[in-house]
């Protein structure tokens, strides 16, 4: 008999242990869970709307074949940084995927002269030059990009010599 209080009264004071411990860690989680809300909502800050955020936003939507938009965007970019020669290339490969090849070619050809050093530009207008049906144009800028070791103009010249062999 001794042995059947002696369990009820363990079982009480781990019931109650359970209660006190369980309700106040509970109370703990919620306690965090409501600072870590203040903090976030005191952290987030609005999103700054600089030209790389257009310029991503134009990267995204011409990634999903959206190219009216990502022109758009690309021009939001190009106002807030005229010299974001990223964004003329981009904003001419745009172009370039809606057929608009006089403008695309003129929008690579401003990133260009921007950065004469960026192979991947002159592999660009070159790709848009034999779009539009310029095959010599075409082979210069590809030609050029491959001087400057782009490797997708590299990649090219590389495959169409393996055809002529």
């Amino acid at each position: 008999m001794k042995s059947k209080p002696m369990i009820i009264s363990f079982l009480c004071c781990f019931l109650a242990a359970l209660f006190v411990f369980g309700f106040s860690g509970a109370l703990m989680a919620q306690e965090k869970a409501a600072a870590k809300s203040r903090t976030t909502a005191q952290a987030s800050e609005p999103v700054k709307r600089d030209a790389t955020y257009w310029f991503n936003k134009g990267a995204l939507v011409s990634t999903y074949g959206n190219n009216r938009a990502a022109i758009q965007y690309f021009q939001k970019a190009i106002a807030l940084d005229p010299n974001f020669s990223g964004a003329y290339f981009s904003q001419g490969v745009s172009y370039g995927q809606l057929g608009q090849y006089q403008k695309a070619i003129a929008q690579i050809s401003r990133a260009i002269k921007m950065e004469p050093q960026k192979g991947m530009y002159y592999y660009g207008r070159g790709r848009v030059y034999l779009l539009a049906g310029d095959k010599t144009k075409a082979m210069a800028d590809i030609k050029k990009a491959a001087d400057l070791q782009d490797e997708d103009a590299l990649n090219y010249l590389d495959y169409i010599n393996r055809d002529k062999k």
